[in-house]
């Protein structure tokens, strides 16, 4: 998908505002250029976060890739310094494109016994793109995995702001077979409509829960009700951001399905992580 530059429809100033900021945070010349550059010539490496089954057998199941962006001198960017660039640009479904492509060779070439099942981050840019499904399914049969092997995450700040679009790209991403999940579910409310619109296979419940489970009876209560709710509809509940063993612990006795977090792994580059290095 070419993206042109500046975008189309921006306000009179507005794009040049945002061109200059987004230079003054990223100390580049060129934003566009730096960020073309980079899908272009691969300058993105891919790391991933392994998720935890806590039900026997207990083990890593699933790890959820991030990118970090690769700059002189072997520094690596985190995401938040230059995804937000990409979201100016209006160039996540290439960055997301790039991401699926890539995870997609590695699953390919995966050895035995590592990690064989991954999710993938998926912008609100690229829920409404109606070409991205098709290509999803062309990069699994050229490379001949199996489409379980995905699971695609939508920030519930998305699926609220565009529930067409999410349950139309949930549909499609389904009838694939590759899996999808709700990140950051509670942040804004805890709302389980979504769940059954978009018949998702996870929800990767919010930090900020998490953080505080041990000191906040509402936490907890909100925790206990998706944990109800997804035994009863069949969706897997992950607790992101898990930091401490004795949250860890907790998580257990509420018998919550997964969790993932700094307390449990930190991110690594996918080849070593995902080979269980």
């Amino acid at each position: 998908m070419a993206t042109t530059h500046p975008k189309a429809g921006a306000k009179p100033g507005e794009d040049q505002f945002l061109d200059q900021m987004s230079q003054e945070l990223t100390g580049w010349s060129d934003p566009f250029a730096r960020l073309r550059q980079a899908l272009d010539r691969d300058e993105l490496q891919l790391y991933c976060q392994p998720i935890l089954s806590l039900r026997a057998p207990a083990g890593f199941v699933m790890a959820e890739v991030l990118v970090r962006l690769r700059e002189e001198e072997a520094l690596l960017l985190p995401p938040g310094d230059f995804l937000p660039v990409f979201e100016h640009f209006g160039m996540m479904p290439e960055l997301d494109r790039w991401v699926t492509s890539h995870v997609v060779h590695w699953l390919a070439g995966a050895r035995p016994g590592g990690l064989r099942s991954f999710s993938v981050n998926i912008s609100v840019q690229t829920i409404g793109d109606p070409e991205f499904p098709g290509f999803v399914a062309s990069e699994l049969r050229r490379r001949k995995v199996p489409p379980a092997a995905l699971t695609f995450e939508i920030e519930e700040s998305s699926v609220l702001a565009r529930m067409e679009s999410a349950s139309q790209f949930a549909a499609a991403m389904k009838a694939m077979g590759c899996k999808v999940a709700i990140d950051g579910f509670g942040q804004r409310s805890v709302s389980f409509g979504p769940l059954k619109t978009l018949r998702v296979d996870f929800v990767k419940v919010d930090g900020s829960i998490v953080r505080n489970l041990l000191r906040s009876s509402v936490a907890e209560q909100k925790l206990k009700a998706m944990v109800r709710v997804g035994e009863t509809i069949g969706v897997g509940v992950i607790a992101e951001c898990v930091e401490e063993n004795d949250i860890l612990a907790r998580l257990r006795v509420l018998n919550v399905g997964y969790a993932q977090g700094f307390g449990i792994a930190r991110p690594a580059p996918i080849g070593q992580r995902a080979a269980g290095t």
